[in-house]
């Protein structure tokens, strides 16, 4: 048995989690091994005293209650000791002397006590402490086989604890590292990593660089919106890079990836103690980016409860960290950025007006791929070229490899480019990409029934700088030029059969978007459509 339940506990252990909640399912799959009444595991401060404590089928503050409640002297001498306590019958104990046993008891059954300490190397940091009941006329039995399973899941816990703390330690390490990288490179160059990150030279992204250039001199909030995969961190970065922070931190958080309990803690920070797991204070990322910038990711999808803290320090500038009375103000500059139609969730009751209004101060839209068309081949270059650099290769895209990027849609933006790119590299036959290389001209892109889709306002394609490039025809398929079509308005529209349809799969087969990305009029596609004889498919 004591082998199945350390192992079963090892795989809880091992998952990763906020240690509290990991703790309470230790404590849950003892009570399936033991017939415990109650247990109780408590971590414990420099100076003995309880920062975390968690109870089987307990709240918190009922677990709090019931340890306050333990005897000092049965729990002192665990951790005096060292060495496991054990306790047939605690109303016969000396150290539980005036302890009375939980109103919930059953009467006619007394009471067991076992003990045992939770250590790092030599080191007691808590207890691991469970309550039996016993008939009045029954024997105490296996008690030897309890304490021992008890003592090695203490140590799994010590051990896990011990990891967790160094983890924590790190982060915050290497998170003071890369600031100071950073700032060194920043001396260096004038000009970050991440401001050199940003590849094309198309005039609307060039636009974009301009206008960011221009509100990076002001101390405004700035909204960055647009699609997933359009590198809002790399603007977000040039955003800071170009403002008179630049030489201050850059802090960063996706808010989309972590729940609210966890978000208020890393913004806000937490006083030592202020909740189970708080094992020291905790500054967070307001506060190390005093001076600098924040950037906040998926501002869209923050709960409503956590809109209004937010809120209150985009007002005043001040905050008070999760479980502290002090008062902090900082001087951040803050950079949000979300793929989602604020508007409308205004509009449902989804996103508060008045914090829409705080972050919505200077609003910029980040071009789709698509809308960028000529920067897709620096920016496939430049993906091969780092393939290449991290696996030691030596790759090369060739006329067809550029035909097959520059007819794509691109519904991912630049992630997507980049994943095409490394999924080609990595499967190409040879050095020379072609197009044959390409999981599209084998009917094997997953992402390929996302061109077909409407894409979510509001991201819709406006009518681009140029028009879709001509298809190229299967192998099998014989080329057929582009025929004059004349309407009967008397005007002659050039657009072949292929060329047609690669636009209509492009639009999803609608009709008049079509027709503004071949820059032609809904009338004139619509000749266009019945001289070729193309009937619309319904999707």
């Amino acid at each position: 048995m004591a082998l199945l339940g350390v192992y079963e506990i090892t795989k809880i252990l091992v998952r990763p989690g906020r240690i509290e909640i990991t703790l309470a399912n230790v404590l849950t799959l003892l009570s399936s091994f033991l017939d415990l009444h109650h247990g109780i595991v408590a971590l414990l401060d420099e100076n003995g005293d309880p920062h975390t404590v968690v109870g089987a089928g307990w709240t918190e503050e009922q677990a709090q209650r019931h340890f306050a409640r333990m005897p000092e002297r049965a729990v002192g001498q665990i951790v005096t000791t060292k060495m496991p306590v054990v306790i047939d019958n605690v109303a016969l104990s000396p150290l539980f002397a005036g302890w009375q046993p939980d109103p919930d008891r059953p009467a006619g059954e007394r009471v067991s006590f076992i003990g045992v300490p939770i250590k790092d190397r030599d080191q007691v940091i808590g207890t691991l402490t469970i309550e039996q009941l016993w008939k009045e006329d029954e024997a105490y039995r296996a008690i030897d086989d309890d304490v021992r399973f008890l003592v090695m899941v203490a140590n799994l816990i010590g051990q896990t604890v011990r990891l967790m703390d160094i983890v924590g330690r790190d982060r915050e390490r290497l998170m003071a590292h890369q600031r100071l990288l950073e700032k060194e490179l920043l001396d260096q160059t004038g000009v970050s990593a991440s401001a050199r990150g940003i590849i094309g030279d198309s005039a609307v992204l060039q636009s974009v660089l301009q206008k960011i250039r221009i509100v990076a001199r002001s101390h405004s909030t700035v909204l960055l919106r647009g699609e997933s995969g359009t590198g809002k961190e790399l603007f977000a970065r040039a955003t800071h890079d170009y403002s008179p922070r630049a030489k201050k931190p850059f802090v960063k958080l996706n808010c989309g990836a972590l729940p609210e309990s966890v978000l208020e803690s890393e913004l806000f920070g937490h006083e030592k103690g202020s909740f189970t797991g708080a094992h020291a204070q905790r500054k967070g990322r307001f506060e190390l980016a005093d001076g600098g910038t924040l950037f906040l990711d998926e501002i869209g999808d923050i709960s409503p409860a956590f809109q209004v803290k937010l809120l209150r320090v985009l007002q005043e500038g001040e905050f008070e960290r999760v479980g502290g009375m002090k008062t902090i103000k900082v001087d951040v500059r803050l950079v949000c950025a979300t793929n989602r139609n604020l508007e409308d969730a205004v509009s449902k009751g989804e996103f508060r007006a008045d914090l829409y209004y705080r972050i919505n101060v200077v609003s910029i839209r980040l071009p789709a791929l698509r809308d960028r068309k000529e920067d897709v081949p620096l920016l496939a270059s430049e993906f091969l070229r780092r393939f290449d650099a991290e696996h030691h290769s030596e790759h090369k895209l060739t006329a067809s490899a550029f035909a097959v990027l520059d007819a794509c849609y691109f519904p991912g933006n630049v992630r997507e480019l980049e994943n095409c790119i490394r999924r080609t590299a990595t499967l190409a036959r040879g050095a020379d990409i072609t197009d044959d290389d390409f999981a599209c001209r084998h009917d094997e892109c997953l992402s390929a029934s996302l061109w077909k889709g409407v894409l979510p306002a509001p991201f819709k394609p406006v009518t681009p700088s140029r028009p879709v490039p001509d298809a190229e025809p299967a192998p099998s398929a014989p080329h057929q030029a582009r025929e004059p079509i004349e309407t009967d308005k008397g005007d002659t529209v050039k657009v072949s059969r292929d060329q047609l349809i690669a636009a209509l799969e492009a639009t999803g087969w609608v009709q008049a978007k079509a027709a503004r990305y071949l820059k032609l009029t809904p009338r004139q596609i619509g000749y266009a459509l019945r001289k070729h004889d193309i009937e619309l498919k319904k999707l």
